[in-house]
């Protein structure tokens, strides 16, 4: 335990005093987002565009994350098993790539449509059986959404293959 905990304060530490605009936390067996990691980084939260939380154990993302790195362009949460994301998801103004790929969502984290910028969503492999569709067609910026390896209802997978303005991604033998 005390290893992956320096492990983290070192990968934080060089995020600060490298001046980097990426936090790179995967792979270190987080449960949580240290809550220290934001005392540390609040110098250099604003230059921070890229978060990756992926592949640790992590059940929920706290709305602190959201309030803390405003300027956020990408957010990599795949492989953890988180179900939902806060509501502060839906104030990131910045915004333009989230990959929730392999946790455990069932419903959609509808704060995700709100997101004016948001390019990319990949939600592969989790649980989910209905997409808001006609939510994702008001989405201005939307190109790209991965829907591959979801136990998706006929009515999604229906629209999901209909023209869109952006690519969906699914499994055609679904």
């Amino acid at each position: 335990m005390a290893e992956a905990v320096a492990h983290v304060a070192r990968r934080i530490n060089a995020t600060v005093e490298e001046g980097k605009d990426t936090l790179d936390l995967s792979n270190c067996k987080l449960i949580s987002f240290p809550d220290g990691a934001f005392k540390v980084l609040r110098s250099v939260s604003e230059n921070i565009h890229v978060v990756t939380v992926a592949d640790n154990e992590m059940k929920a993302i706290s709305g602190k994350l959201f309030s803390t790195f405003t300027q956020l362009r990408e957010l990599d949460l795949q492989g953890n098993v988180l179900t939902k994301l806060p509501d502060a998801v839906g104030d990131m103004e910045h915004l333009k790539s989230v990959n929730l790929a392999n946790n455990k969502f069932s419903t959609f984290p509808e704060k995700l449509a709100e997101i004016p910028t948001l390019e990319r969503i990949n939600l592969e492999g989790n649980s989910l059986t209905e997409i808001p569709m006609e939510k994702l067609f008001a989405m201005p910026a939307l190109k790209w959404i991965n829907i591959k390896s979801n136990p998706l209802d006929k009515d999604t997978l229906a629209s999901a293959r209909s023209q869109h303005q952006f690519d969906v991604l699914f499994t055609a033998d679904a």
